[in-house]
């Protein structure tokens, strides 16, 4: 019995000792547990507080910037306009500036202080050339109050005087029909274009005049007209142009339109390119002008752009004509058109020639690339002033500017490659006028 319960008792006392081990080790466990959650509550708290102190600070610096930015923008802001009320204070209107903006063609102009409103600004002022701001009166007074005596030029939205400004420069003052829609998209176009661009093969922008509803575009005066008036009405004024003279403004006109193409930023598309908008210095060298109807197309070289607008029959490419798109191939077009004018002396479109010759392109087109015909379709002025091998290049040039497709046609400057050479090699070499032209053409920056 006693060793029994001594047994019993010996057993007994270990199972107590192991659950008493059991439970100092699991309470040992459960503070070490317990210490290890404490610890964690209180590290977590403690990391996103200090990331939404760096994102606090953060989000207070880019709101600092901001804010700085739009008050530098502000203030030069103010610092402009500031300075065009300083202006609006002269009483002289003909001091020269130069634009600060390119005009938005889709809000009105309106000139105080001889400072142009309504533009956004595209280019800093360094890109843009001096132009000068006349009044109305200034212009009435250089035209001698718009005598019709004085007109040099007459279109259907607006006529061309020829006058002399303040400080003896002859100029030629062009005048916008005040009621026509297209006339004041004409006038802001050409004054954004003209202000920037700035080449010797177009024609130089001098000024302009935005006295209330006037509103006048001054202009380098062009002694020999236009092409047109030197091809189409011959006059003791405007004598036949030679084969050399005709290879000249043929590689002047490309080099305009090269310029437009290649070298403007954006592109520029003329949309408008024909011999009337051809001028002629005293050296019979050729511009460019009349940019109302350009457009400014996209960094490609074919950028389109889908609108219509009035043109004249006969340069229009065919594919315009039927999808309204323009391209810097419309322009190529326009340009074998000319060429053809050149090389042939007749008009675009003639119903009065007989039946297959009303287009010029259409009749053309099969004789410029047949050597045995060629020589039949050139303008009989200029028989016998040509070699026949400079003949049938420069009509293999306006073969594939008009092809109908446009793709097929070249670019400008395959054209200005092709016809330099031509030039060169004319036997006039040696004439005053083409050293001219070589050493201008030669040293030409664009």
């Amino acid at each position: 019995m006693d060793d029994s319960s001594n047994t019993n008792a010996t057993t007994a006392m270990p199972q107590k000792n192991h659950s008493y081990d059991d439970h100092i080790d699991h309470h040992f466990h459960s503070n070490i547990s317990q210490r290890h959650q404490h610890s964690t509550t209180t590290i977590l708290p403690l990391n996103s507080i200090i990331i939404i102190i760096i994102s606090i600070i953060s989000l207070v610096l880019i709101l600092s910037i901001f804010l700085i930015i739009v008050m530098l923008r502000r203030l030069k802001s103010v610092k402009k306009h500031g300075s065009c009320k300083e202006n609006s204070g002269i009483h002289n209107t003909s001091s020269r500036f130069i634009a600060p903006t390119t005009i938005d063609l889709n809000a009105s102009p309106d000139v105080k202080g001889n400072c142009l409103y309504g533009g956004s600004m595209r280019k800093p002022a360094s890109a843009y050339r001096g132009v000068q701001v006349f009044t109305y009166k200034e212009l009435e007074f250089a035209t001698d109050n718009f005598s019709e005596a004085n007109v040099i030029g007459n279109g259907g939205s607006s006529v061309v005087y020829k006058g002399v400004l303040a400080d003896g420069t002859v100029a030629a003052i062009k005048r916008l029909h005040r009621d026509r829609k297209q006339g004041e998209r004409a006038f802001r176009m050409e004054v954004d274009l003209l202000s920037r661009l700035n080449s010797p093969y177009l024609v130089e922008l001098l000024g302009y005049c935005a006295d209330q509803h006037h509103r006048l575009l001054i202009f380098e005066f062009m002694p020999n007209g236009t092409l047109q008036q030197h091809l189409h009405h011959p006059s003791s004024e405007y004598r036949p142009l030679d084969w050399g003279s005709r290879l000249r403004i043929a590689l002047d006109c490309a080099r305009a339109l090269e310029f437009l193409h290649e070298h403007a930023t954006p592109t520029v598309i003329h949309r408008d390119f024909k011999c009337t908008n051809v001028l002629l210095d005293q050296h019979l060298r050729a511009k460019v002008s009349d940019f109302g109807l350009a457009k400014m197309g996209s960094d490609k070289t074919n950028g389109q752009i889908s609108t219509r607008v009035p043109r004249t029959a006969g340069y229009l490419a065919p594919e315009y004509a039927s999808t309204g798109k323009l391209t810097t191939k419309s322009d190529v077009y326009s340009y074998g058109v000319v060429l053809l004018q050149l090389l042939t002396g007749r008009v675009p479109l003639d119903i009065k020639r007989p039946p297959g010759e009303h287009v010029l392109v259409s009749w053309a087109l099969p004789r410029l690339t047949n050597r045995d015909k060629v020589d039949d379709m050139v303008d009989p002025a200029i028989q016998g002033q040509y070699s026949k091998k400079d003949l049938i290049q420069v009509a293999a040039i306006a073969a594939m500017c008009v092809q109908p497709e446009a793709d097929y046609r070249p670019l400008m400057v395959d054209v200005v490659q092709s016809l330099i050479p031509l030039a060169k090699n004319f036997n006039s070499v040696n004439s005053p006028g083409f050293l001219r032209f070589h050493r201008q053409s030669s040293g030409l920056k664009y």
